[in-house]
């Protein structure tokens, strides 16, 4: 097993990204991410190596963020975050406004919304997404070229 030191070089970038993707708020994301590696550092005497070492600590932070949602009710909307779309495949979707695009993007059932929001604003790779999400980085592929056609044929129908 590696020290904690090294597991933290090689996947607290990872687990920042998918908590940004979730959170838009890097300051939320960084906070989130340090209490990751914190809880992971108490329990790494459960991680019984059946699945990737990036994935259980996705684990743990889909559990931080929870954790953080129960007791920190949302108060500010998404369009007080300035919501960049980077991704190549995000062409198509910057010809809509942000406000417009959030609300299709929201409604979008799952797991479409989360491999778009991962994908979109987590700016991060297949591979990673497929982990997350427990999947191939082919289903994870799919999926989003799957969500981003629904979401396109959604705001065609809106025009």
């Amino acid at each position: 097993m590696q020290s904690m030191d090294e597991i933290y070089q090689k996947y607290a970038k990872t687990v920042y990204k998918y908590l940004l993707s979730r959170t838009h708020n890097q300051e939320l994301a960084e906070e989130l991410t340090q209490e990751t590696f914190y809880q992971a550092i108490r329990s790494i005497e459960r991680y019984d190596e059946s699945c990737q070492l990036s994935t259980w600590l996705c684990a743990i932070a889909k559990n931080q963020l929870l954790t953080y949602q129960r007791k920190h009710p949302p108060l500010e909307s998404l369009e007080d975050h300035d919501l960049a779309l980077q991704s190549a495949e995000s062409d198509v979707l910057n010809a809509f406004c942000r406000v417009e695009l959030m609300k299709k993007l929201h409604e979008c059932p799952e797991p479409f919304r989360e491999i778009l929001y991962l994908r979109i604003f987590g700016d991060l790779s297949f591979k990673e997404i497929g982990e997350i999400m427990g999947q191939t980085e082919n289903w994870a592929r799919v999926t989003f070229y799957r969500g981003k056609e629904k979401l396109r044929k959604d705001l065609k129908d809106d025009e």
